[in-house]
């Protein structure tokens, strides 16, 4: 039992610790595994039992958009979207991370973490529009050891979403550190933090109060002349993360691998792939691996002290500040994070950045480069990053959305 819960009594709880702690497959790097691996560098992976979307329906774009916990309503007011620069009801930059964003592949026996994200967004996702995922396994470096493992491998992926008139909307190269299960598990015992977080509701309430406070700009432009290097970004606060967030951002279609089954459905994966689950050891049912996200068992299993947040769901959290900040008219090209460090439920995320550069990029368009952080109520940045927004300029009759959105309007006038 992790130190500063409270757990009522059940049946469970006077069962031996040694049937009520979850056990997951672990192994070590070896060079067959090595081989193995290396032969399956620049395979395109199949990945149709971790597509979540491939349509941009009206109810899949408000889902996902609550799944993240974005509340500009240019996702879900079709006639406010239609007097935008937009012109027309469209998704959020991140909808693509919820038709697909990843994978278990490999290493069997090892654990994993999602460490860091790369994302290029090349074009809005309009309503009903279909998008296409796909993989590619562009390799690992490593073992090399580990701190907080034995020893560990890093792979690369790209992920590439192109809509049905085949333009690309979205590329995303991302990292996963796998590592031997077994040295984490007896090295996560040891922590310095209590999780989860003991807060007052007097914190809590101001917490919330932040959150209540912090909207997205909106309609009002930001002038690329009006920003200067050193100005801060807007804050956005998220938490306390409960339980119904990690779900949301699930049923959403953030990032379930595979895609969430029940009953005969999921047993049947499970038996095809007995290294997708593990057994709960309380309620002796099969769980997915992913279930780490709201699962203590799965986490502690992992060699994590309690259950913790979605890499993509965090990289959803950093594009959406900056969306919020640069408002509706400014088009985020590039992104970059890596995930340091665990959100645990209970944690407390305040993101926010500084601009670092501004010039006129190779496409013409006028930039701003900024530096972002995602930090807890302990004051760890858990996911350092930067990124690339296109702003509208007052020397430039068109706004960022706008030229893309005559280029879509442009590509299906053709087809």
């Amino acid at each position: 039992m992790t130190a500063g819960t409270a757990e009522p009594t059940t049946d469970a709880t006077n069962v031996a610790a040694s049937e009520t702690e979850a056990r997951m497959p672990e192994a070590v790097i070896d060079q067959t595994m090595i081989a193995n691996m290396e032969a399956k560098v620049g395979a395109e992976l199949r990945i149709d039992h971790s597509v979540n979307n491939e349509e941009a329906t009206r109810i899949a774009v408000a889902k996902f958009a609550g799944g993240i916990g974005d509340v500009n309503t240019l996702w879900t007011d079709a006639e406010y979207a239609r007097r935008s620069d937009y012109g027309a009801p469209v998704a959020p930059p991140t909808f693509s991370i919820g038709c697909f964003s990843g994978i278990q592949f490999g290493w069997p026996g090892l654990g994993a973490f999602h460490c860091a994200t790369q994302m290029d967004i090349a074009a809005p996702i309009y309503w009903n529009d279909t998008v296409t995922s796909s993989c590619r396994y562009d390799g690992f470096t490593g073992p090399r050891p580990s701190n907080f493992a034995g020893r560990m491998v890093t792979d690369s992926f790209t992920n590439e979403y192109i809509n049905q008139l085949g333009e690309k909307v979205a590329e995303i190269r991302w990292q996963v550190v796998n590592y031997e299960r077994g040295a984490a598990r007896g090295k996560g015992k040891s922590r310095k933090i209590e999780v989860p977080h003991r807060w007052t509701v007097e914190e809590v309430e101001e917490v919330e109060r932040k959150v209540l406070s912090e909207k997205p700009r909106g309609e009002v432009p930001l002038w690329w002349e009006d920003v200067e290097v050193g100005d801060a970004l807007s804050s956005l606060t998220k938490g306390p993360i409960g339980l119904t967030d990690e779900v949301a951002f699930v049923a959403g279609g953030g990032a379930p691998i595979p895609r969430l089954k029940a009953n005969a459905s999921a047993a049947l994966d499970y038996d095809s792939h007995p290294a997708w689950a593990f057994r709960d050891p309380v309620t002796k049912a099969k769980e997915p691996i992913y279930s780490v996200h709201y699962n203590q068992a799965a986490a502690n299993a992992m060699g994590v002290a309690y259950q913790y947040d979605v890499g993509f769901q965090r990289q959803c959290w950093q594009i959406l500040a900056l969306s919020n900040w640069c408002g509706d008219n400014a088009w985020v090209k590039h992104v970059s994070a890596e995930y340091r460090g665990f959100v645990y439920l209970g944690d407390v995320i305040e993101l926010g950045g500084e601009v670092t550069g501004k010039s006129q990029d190779d496409d013409g368009e006028y930039v701003v480069e900024v530096t972002t952080f995602a930090r807890n109520q302990r004051g760890d940045n858990v996911m350092p990053g930067k990124g690339i927004i296109a702003l509208p300029s007052r020397s430039d009759s068109i706004s960022p959305v706008a030229r893309r959105a005559r280029a879509a309007e442009s590509i299906r006038s053709r087809v």
